[in-house]
């Protein structure tokens, strides 16, 4: 039974900042908690997940493959995160902020940040 499209507000690209998880406060280089904040790698709407550059990081043992030209090895890479606990960065303000859709009078619709009104598309 076909249920319709899911859709994600948050696309590959943005800049997010995690919210909630294991990433939420990384260390900077003064010592102090603040939320990580990073470009989001891959979207995946269907489970709800995403990818975000530097959080959520695994270490994968990966076998040598000739044929493919690589190495084998642990490797590190970033896993899926729940998307609810992503939220994009504000143009404007540079602070989380949730996202709406704003259809303009030619029938286009462009993503908005609710908090300043500020524009996403690029």
């Amino acid at each position: 039974m076909n249920r319709g499209t899911k859709r994600a507000k948050i696309r590959k690209g943005d800049q997010v900042i995690v919210m909630v998880g294991r990433d939420h406060n990384k260390f900077d280089k003064q010592g102090k908690r603040v939320p990580h904040r990073g470009r989001v790698l891959e979207v995946s709407p269907s489970k709800g997940k995403v990818k975000v550059e530097g959080a959520g990081i695994i270490k994968k043992h990966q076998r040598a493959n000739p044929s493919n030209n690589r190495g084998g090895g642990i490797i590190e890479k970033e896993a899926w995160i729940d998307i609810s606990n992503v939220q994009l960065i504000d143009p404007n303000t540079g602070e989380p902020t949730r996202v709406r859709y704003e259809v303009q009078k030619d029938g286009t619709k462009s993503r908005v940040a609710s908090g300043s009104g500020q524009s996403l598309e690029k």
